[in-house]
């Protein structure tokens, strides 16, 4: 991942994440995330939710199925200034650990939400890149 790119993905609010389950049913989610340099994380956080954390569908299909997809893209009305990334790899559900630890650490400096929320006590979904394909002004 060349700097430009780590760049635009570091500096973006939000994502899109792609999962399938075994069928191969797609299901795609906005998601907050921090990038570290070599792995994204996204909490499962206290914002409402119609079920307990290990039975939503991103967390069911990441375990049938751990390759994902990631796009972070950048819109805007001057076509010139259009960009995305598009990360493929593979998704592991963190509930402890190092890992864990720091991606809350850097989850409540980018996100000062999530100070007052609980991400330390829930999972975290780690993403770890396998290909990497961008486009546009990034």
């Amino acid at each position: 991942m060349t700097s430009r790119v780590k760049f635009f993905v570091r500096s973006a609010r939000v994502a899109h994440l792609a999962t399938t389950d075994r069928n191969g049913q797609p299901h795609v989610i906005p998601i907050c995330f921090v990038f570290d340099g070599k792995a994204l994380y996204s909490p499962i956080d206290e914002k409402p939710k119609k079920s307990s954390p290990l039975k939503l569908k991103r967390i069911k299909n990441i375990r049938a199925n751990p390759r994902v997809a990631v796009v972070i893209d950048h819109y805007d009305e001057n076509w010139k200034r259009l960009a995305y990334a598009l990360i493929t790899g593979r998704a592991t559900i963190l509930f402890r650990g190092q890992q864990h630890k720091k991606a809350v650490l850097l989850l409540r400096q980018k996100y000062p939400q999530y100070r007052r929320m609980a991400i330390h006590d829930r999972p975290m979904i780690r993403i770890t890149p396998a290909r990497v394909t961008s486009w546009g002004k990034l």
